[in-house]
């Protein structure tokens, strides 16, 4: 039996996942968490076959959460269950340690393979995803702006793109003020932009921003 820790912020979301998961007959759902700082609590008091981790929660989310979860856990299997669907932050969580990396809107059956894929010591990346990594990271020259920050620089890069002022990214990320400024203008000259508005469009175009009507 596959036991399985559910990190999402949406209560509809983890109880449409564990339904999903109990059809499966391998696989249980024995932990829930809500939060950043939620999941890192289950994973550091219990053992899981797997995590399967949402891009996107609040405190502490994203490649750095994975990243410190692989650090104190290097054995737990990771599938990142993502909203966003731009292969930058699969080849992202990739890199941080992730062994797999799925959008929420995918099959059902899709979401079972990834899973046993996963915790069975394999990984799940889509062929797009296996493009980027084999080859997009190559060809620097020819990559988005975006892609050219690094994680802290891009963790900016979407909190400034979802409205967060420079003091509540700083309280949230346990930064400074004048910390946080400096990765903003780091963003800032390297995507050639003058404005938080013109990250904001960027963001839209390419499909990098948090859906707000996401539920």
């Amino acid at each position: 039996m596959i036991r399985i820790l559910i990190a999402d912020d949406h209560t509809l979301m983890r109880d449409g996942l564990k339904q999903i998961l109990a059809s499966a007959g391998d696989m249980v759902v024995a932990g829930e968490a809500s939060d950043g700082y939620q999941t890192l609590e289950r994973v550091r008091g219990d053992d899981w076959d797997l995590l399967l981790l949402d891009m996107s929660m609040p405190g502490r989310s994203g490649v750095e959460l994975i990243r410190q979860i692989k650090a104190e856990k290097p054995r737990l299997p990771i599938l990142v269950l993502s909203m966003h669907k731009e292969s930058e932050y699969a080849v992202r969580s990739i890199r941080a340690g992730a062994a797999g990396y799925l959008c929420k809107d995918s099959a059902s059956q899709q979401l079972l393979t990834a899973i046993r894929a996963v915790a069975g010591g394999g990984r799940f990346i889509s062929p797009e995803v296996a493009a980027d990594l084999a080859f997009g990271l190559i060809q620097r020259d020819d990559r988005p702006p975006h892609a050219l920050l690094s994680d802290r620089e891009f963790l900016i890069f979407r909190k400034l793109t979802a409205g967060d002022a420079i003091g509540e990214i700083a309280e949230r990320l346990n930064l400074s003020a004048k910390t946080v400024s400096t990765y903003k203008a780091r963003v800032l000259q390297k995507m050639q932009m003058s404005s938080v508005a013109d990250l904001i469009r960027y963001g839209l175009k390419h499909n990098l921003l948090d859906d707000p009507a996401d539920p």
